[in-house]
């Protein structure tokens, strides 16, 4: 393992610019920060039942980031998502799914994400071991032509069985199918809480229409963040979204409502001010956002976690779910990658900013 020094040389020239920024459009103590108590104080007063806390607790309590409220996940739904043979073919070994759960085991995970089958063939011997995350929607890539579009692949009922302590599931905002994906998500997000289980959205837009002058705005702050209050609003207990990459997408578009302000005082074109307004579309952190690892690159693939995992807690993010960077390299290479983003959460060098 790499010390933090040298950790975070992988910034470069930014690291300056990352480390010693103070945010001044939301304040730090405007949010709810991360902390050992996440769990006391922003869930005990809601409506999750105790079975739900319980199923919380496991997850924020396991692994190498273990009681200090932040998150360390690995989602490997890609199989369906982007295909198997496209997303395997760089380490086969990953096509057998227990090699994904001994990956998220051996790192420290606080918790394994995958697909329904793929859980399912390992439950008994692994779900008590360390916790399972079943997604159970995704969008498949062999109805021809490809749409935005996600379809449900399991039962929230068939993850509880299984022993899962939360289930994941997709909502493309944006889309020309995202009422019924909201609709969906929402009805099985209730169904998890009442049996216990926690919920976790991978919370994207997804618009063609978004991309405008060669400039991708699917990853906006602006459009981004109201995602996320969309999440929050069906009962998402995390939010998995995209660390954005600009801003005024909706303002670019011309669609939906804005306030000059979005683009002043609750946000500068730094990105780690990005990211906390991201942040504080979560009910100002009251619900942990964790941030996606991305596709991997090959070489320049640490240096780029470590800058999202740098980016994501100076903002008052609560960690990373990575997954591409991880399982498309050689299984000792993997682990020690998640450690590495795991070690910046534990620093005391990366403060928030």
């Amino acid at each position: 393992m790499k010390n933090i020094a040298q950790l975070l040389a992988l910034l470069g020239s930014e690291k300056d610019f990352l480390l010693n920024h103070i945010c001044k459009t939301i304040s730090k103590d405007q949010i709810h920060l991360p902390n050992p108590s996440h769990i006391d104080t922003v869930f005990l007063p809601s409506n999750r039942n105790a079975q739900t806390i319980r199923s919380l607790t496991q997850l924020y309590h396991h692994g190498r980031l273990s009681d200090t409220g932040y998150i360390s996940i690995l989602p490997v739904d890609q199989g369906i998502e982007h295909t198997a043979g496209s997303s395997f073919s760089p380490n086969p070994i990953y096509f057998d799914p227990e090699n994904i759960v001994k990956l998220a085991i051996e790192a420290g995970c606080n918790a394994v994400a995958s697909t329904m089958g793929g859980l399912a063939m390992l439950s008994r011997k692994y779900a008590h071991k360390i916790p399972f995350v079943v997604k159970i929607n995704h969008n498949e890539l062999l109805t021809y032509p490809n749409k935005y579009d996600q379809i449900m692949f399991g039962s929230v009922r068939d993850a509880w069985n299984m022993g899962a302590v939360a289930v994941g599931t997709t909502v493309y905002f944006g889309s020309a199918e995202s009422d019924r994906q909201i609709i969906e998500v929402a009805k099985a997000f209730e169904e998890a809480h009442n049996l216990g289980m926690a919920t976790i959205l991978w919370c994207y837009a997804r618009n063609d229409v978004f991309i405008k002058n060669g400039v991708d705005y699917n990853t906006a702050a602006d459009i981004t963040g109201q995602a996320n209050y969309l999440g929050v609003s069906i009962q998402a207990d995390i939010i998995k979204q995209k660390l954005p990459t600009n801003n005024g997408g909706l303002t670019t578009i011309q669609f939906a409502k804005t306030n000059p302000d979005m683009y002043t005082k609750l946000a500068s074109d730094h990105p780690i001010d990005l990211c906390r307004y991201q942040v504080m579309n979560c009910f100002s952190g009251r619900i942990s956002m964790i941030n996606s690892g991305g596709e991997s690159k090959g070489e320049t693939d640490l240096a780029e976690a470590i800058k999202t995992a740098v980016i994501n807690k100076r903002a008052g993010g609560s960690g990373m779910i990575m997954g591409r960077k991880a399982f498309q390299r050689p299984f000792g290479e993997g682990v020690k990658l998640i450690q590495a983003v795991q070690e910046i959460y534990l620093a005391k060098e990366v403060s928030i900013a």
